[in-house]
C-alpha cells in the first residue's frame, strides 16, 4: 500500500507553515527580498561589486552546479561498493569525489527504487545541498511547492510529470540547515553499455530533489 505523506526528521501534523511569515513572497521576511537588500548594502558600502557577486553565481551555476551531483548518481550505479558508502555516510563518500563544504557539512543519500520514491522539501525555507546541486531553482523556494509536497506529493510529482505507480510508497524528506538531502534515481533502462561520462548527462537536477525521473526533462543537469 502506498503512502503519500511520509514525513522524515520532523513529527509534524500540520502545514508546515511554521508561523515563518512566508504566505507572501514579497514580504520583508521572503528570503529573496532579504538577499537581495543584503547585497546592496554590501554594495554600497564597497564590500564587494556587483561582478564579483554575479562569478560567484555563475561559479555555482557551471561549476559548483548539478554536474557535481550527477557525476556522485552516476559512480553509484556504476561502482556498488561507492554506492554503499553513499548511502551510508554520503557526506564522505561525497567528498571523495571532491564535493562539499557549505550547505553541504551534512549530506544524506536516498535511493529510488519501483517500491519507494523520494522526495526532497525544505518546509521551512529553502535549505539546499549547494555543493552538489548548485543553487536551488525559484520553484524549490516557493511557498506552494514547500506546503504541497508535504500534504499532496503525487499531485507535485504528476505536474512534473512523474506518474508513479499506486504500489510505489512516496517518501518525503524535510531538508533542514543541519541536514541535506540528495535523491539517488533510479538507473534508467537501457543504458547498461554507457560509460560513466555518459549516465551523468542523463542525470538532471530535478531528479536528484526527485520531483523528475533521471533522463527526463533536459540531460544536462540544468532542468527548468
Amino acid at each position: 500500500m502506498s503512502q503519500d505523506d511520509h514525513r522524515h526528521d520532523h513529527d509534524h501534523d500540520h502545514d508546515h507553515h511554521h508561523g515563518h511569515g512566508h504566505e507572501h513572497p514579497q514580504s520583508a521576511d521572503d528570503p529573496a527580498i532579504r538577499v537581495e537588500a543584503i547585497e546592496s548594502l554590501l554594495v554600497e558600502a564597497g564590500l564587494v561589486t556587483p561582478d564579483k557577486i554575479d562569478a560567484l553565481v555563475d561559479r555555482y551555476q557551471h561549476d559548483i552546479g548539478p554536474m557535481n551531483g550527477a557525476r556522485v548518481v552516476a559512480k553509484a550505479w556504476t561502482d556498488p561498493a561507492y554506492r554503499e558508502r553513499l548511502l551510508d555516510d554520503a557526506t564522505a563518500a561525497i567528498a571523495e569525489l571532491g564535493y562539499g563544504g557549505a550547505q553541504g557539512e551534512k549530506m544524506v543519500a536516498v535511493e529510488n527504487s519501483d517500491e519507494v520514491h523520494n522526495l526532497v522539501v525544505c518546509t521551512l525555507c529553502s535549505c539546499y545541498p549547494w555543493p552538489v546541486l548548485g543553487l536551488p531553482p525559484s520553484w524549490y523556494k516557493s511557498h506552494e511547492y514547500r506546503s504541497r509536497a508535504v500534504r499532496e506529493p503525487r499531485a507535485v510529482l504528476a505536474e512534473f510529470g512523474t506518474e508513479l505507480s499506486t504500489d510505489t510508497e512516496v517518501k518525503v524528506w524535510d531538508s533542514s540547515a543541519e541536514i541535506r538531502y540528495l535523491v539517488l534515481p533510479q538507473r534508467p533502462e537501457g543504458t547498461d553499455g554507457l560509460s560513466e561520462d555518459e549516465l551523468a548527462a542523463l542525470v538532471g537536477r530535478d531528479s536528484m530533489i526527485g520531483v523528475r525521473m533521471a533522463g527526463a526533462g533536459t540531460a544536462d543537469g540544468v532542468d527548468s
